[in-house]
């Protein structure tokens, strides 16, 4: 979200059984092991009014549902065992022979488990509205609505999706893609098809990179702490850094939050990770006292809250864009950046140092995320968020991008399913000026994050009043309008002119008030009374009538989108919601978002709105068809060479701006560790085994100004440029 202004000893926290808190440390294998299809799978047809739901059928499952059975079961009646004899007969030949081939085995399902489950009488019943099949230990578990979920450390809670939605946990297979958020979106193991099927989702933002507004309370516990450097310095003065952290990655969101996103309609989540969840570096360069600087964060520790967080969704049927949310020497000075104050990276004398770790982070993620156990899960990889193009320039962002795809396509292959689509964020620049940028790459998209908080108005205008442009029956005064005029034409364009375009962000704010939106000591431009704003509790119908009029505009005109953010955690000192107007969750509880995100369809034109929503298709090579990475030698004749001039560095020093050395150690994410019985392979976090290129390093005996605080460190005359002969 825009706003103004190298080891970790493991884990002693052991709340839940779950694998993904035990990521395995075992040397990485040559090659990525794939998954073993399940042939046994027991996933039904489900009858109307959700095809290919599992829930509702009593043949060969038990389902304990709330409904009761009614006549007694014909297995317990003796003179009818012959007949039942015959009837299994049946079932066999007319129901699991089709199931097989409609629903265990479709389009690109390739990451089912290796054994098949015993089924029959020794199914057992997995909870109200549930289905259990095979032994206790290896027992495949689905539900839908009304099922109970128990989570592991053996909780229970009641999953409500009245969408056709279902869940599934395989603890032979955690890699099942069976799942199906809603009737309306393709299970995970079906293609997502860019042409039909529309993204609504929500951001997890906060969790894996904190900031200020988001989790207030974990700030306001720590005086001075305005960014996760601060906070992350000030709780290991403290002797408590990995112990918060963890605590707060473990609370914060949980599996009943994915379960509730899946049941309220959504398909996909964006979970932004920082890089630190890979590594950080002890010594980035020397500050203006001559001391050695080291990157304070937690190293790699949120990594098994991640997989964990992807298990979740996996499980409830979500997909992830998962979004590279934090760049060594930050990309947009913002809090959410990794530290506040200065754009060091494409920017200054370690612009381009900074950008060359930024690559190798890019590349693992690559790597793991385009294993077969997660290629189906994690659709979209956003590979920098927020670079500030007004700063950086045009010229240095273009040149990464294309050495950024270069780099993921050289890995993963092109052409549909060839790892995940890249998504490029628009910099805060117009879409209009990224039309053509890369005509023929494989699967890249666009990014738009559009917010009227941030427009620098006070934007008072009442959004209790009727509608503009309705029938007189909608309230949202100016606002609902202005979302569809100035958001739909945009994002409509430039799926024409671009291709693939997503709105990475939005929200229901209509002006910046809330505790800490403009960060810890930031002002709101809205002026007095943003009080009313930051408390909800005080809201009248028609403002929250007004709101939800606005959340449907914005989803009608953006047409794909992720809402920022799903949770707003407490104040410490109100102990309530101080930004309510960023929390999908709040606002779904308290009637100002929509029950049913299909409800935003048409808005616009309710409105008054002349533009229509983009209705495809795209061209074949946009979504990896036919000529996808047939990129035409014009597309890039202007794309700067790498690696491009940066500013901020003096015309006589560009040529001497540091690098680091392609002599390192690549890091290698590791997999979760799984259950003995499990029979999945896990992978082993590198899908391409031939890329085998080396990390960077830094170069001995070059005096490296802070990576992090460089713009007005002189350039190194010498010692700073990788030799001849490194790769």
């Amino acid at each position: 979200m825009p706003t103004p202004g190298s080891g970790v000893a493991h884990s002693e926290a052991t709340l839940q059984a779950s694998p993904y808190l035990h990521p395995g440390a075992s040397p990485v294998p040559k090659e990525s092991l794939s998954s073993i299809p399940r042939e046994g799978a027991p996933l039904l047809q489900g009858s109307p009014p959700h095809p290919g739901s599992p829930l509702g059928r009593e043949d060969n499952y038990n389902l304990d549902s709330e409904k009761p059975r009614g006549a007694r079961p014909l297995y317990k009646r003796p003179w009818f065992w012959l007949a039942a004899f015959a009837a299994v007969a049946i079932v066999v030949v007319a129901v699991i022979v089709p199931v097989y081939f409609t629903v265990i085995k479709p389009k690109n399902h390739t990451t089912t488990s290796s054994a098949s489950s015993s089924s029959g009488a020794g199914d057992t019943s997995g909870g109200s509205g549930g289905s259990t099949t095979g032994d206790a230990s290896s027992a495949i578990k689905i539900g839908g609505d009304g099922s109970t979920v128990t989570k592991d450390d053996g909780s229970t809670f009641i999953y409500n999706n009245t969408f056709g939605g279902y869940w599934v946990s395989d603890p032979l297979n955690p890699f099942d893609n069976s799942a199906r958020p809603n009737s309306w979106t393709p299970p995970l193991n079906e293609s997502w098809n860019w042409n039909t099927d529309r993204i609504n989702g929500v951001n997890i933002g906060g969790l894996f990179v904190p900031e200020p507004f988001i989790v207030p309370a974990l700030f306001q516990g720590n005086p001075g702490a305005v960014d996760e450097w601060t906070l992350s310095t000030l709780l290991a003065q403290k002797g408590v850094l990995q112990e918060t952290l963890e605590n707060h990655y473990n609370t914060f969101i949980t599996e009943e939050d994915i379960a509730q996103i899946a049941g309220a309609g959504l398909n996909w989540i964006r979970v932004p990770i920082p890089f630190w969840a890979i590594e950080s570096w002890s010594n980035v360069g020397v500050d203006a006292s001559g001391n050695a600087v080291a990157e304070p964060f937690l190293v790699r520790v949120c990594w098994k809250y991640i997989l964990r967080l992807l298990g979740w969704a996996r499980k409830y049927g979500l997909r992830v864009l998962l979004d590279l949310h934090t760049i060594p020497g930050s990309q947009n000075g913002y809090n959410h950046s990794g530290r506040l104050g200065a754009v060091n990276w494409m920017n200054g004398p370690m612009g381009i140092a900074n950008a060359e770790r930024s690559l190798d982070y890019i590349r693992i993620i690559t790597e793991f995320i385009s294993q077969p156990e997660y290629k189906d899960l994690i659709p979209v990889f956003g590979v920098l968020n927020e670079p500030y193009l007004h700063t950086i320039g045009r010229a240095p962002i273009e040149s990464f991008y294309w050495r950024a795809y270069q780099m993921v396509r050289g890995i993963t292959g092109t052409g549909e399913g060839k790892g995940p689509v890249i998504s490029f964020h628009d910099g805060f620049d117009p879409l209009s000026n990224w039309a053509g940028f890369l005509a023929g790459a494989d699967r890249v998209a666009i990014d738009d994050h559009p917010y009227f908080a941030f427009d620098g108005q006070t934007n008072r205008e009442p959004v209790n009043v009727t509608a503009t442009g309705g029938d007189g029956t909608l309230l949202g005064g100016k606002w609902p309008q202005q979302a569809c005029d100035a958001w739909g034409p945009s994002m409509n364009n430039s799926r024409k002119n671009f291709g693939i375009t997503l709105a990475g962000e939005f929200s229901n704010a209509i002006n910046d008030c809330g505790l800490f939106v403009n960060g810890i000591n930031g002002g709101a431009h809205y002026g007095p009374d943003c009080d009313y704003w930051m408390n909800a509790g005080g809201w009248s119908d028609a403002t929250k009538q007004g709101l939800l009029t606005y959340a449907l505009a914005s989803m009608d005109a953006l047409g794909d989108y992720f809402f920022w953010t799903w949770k707003i955690g407490d104040s410490a000192t109100s102990n309530s919601v101080q930004a309510p107007l960023w929390s999908y969750k709040l606002g779904l509880d308290n009637g100002w978002m929509p029950k049913d995100p299909r409800a935003a369809r048409g808005m616009c034109a309710a409105l008054g709105g002349t533009d229509a929503p983009f209705a495809g298709p795209f061209q074949a090579w946009q979504t990896g068809g036919a000529g996808a990475g047939t990129i035409a030698p014009a597309a890039t004749a202007s794309v700067a060479p790498w690696p491009p001039s940066v500013s901020r560095v003096p015309t006589q020093s560009l040529s001497l701006v540091p690098q680091y050395t392609s002599t390192g150690t690549v890091v290698t994410l590791p997999p979760p560790t799984l259950a003995p019985s499990a029979t999945a392979s896990a992978g082993n976090g590198w899908f391409n085994a031939q890329d085998t290129a080396p990390a960077v390093t830094t170069i001995s005996g070059c005096a490296y100004p802070n990576a992090w605080d460089a713009l007005d460190a002189q350039v190194p005359l010498s010692g700073c440029l990788p030799g001849p002969t490194a790769l």
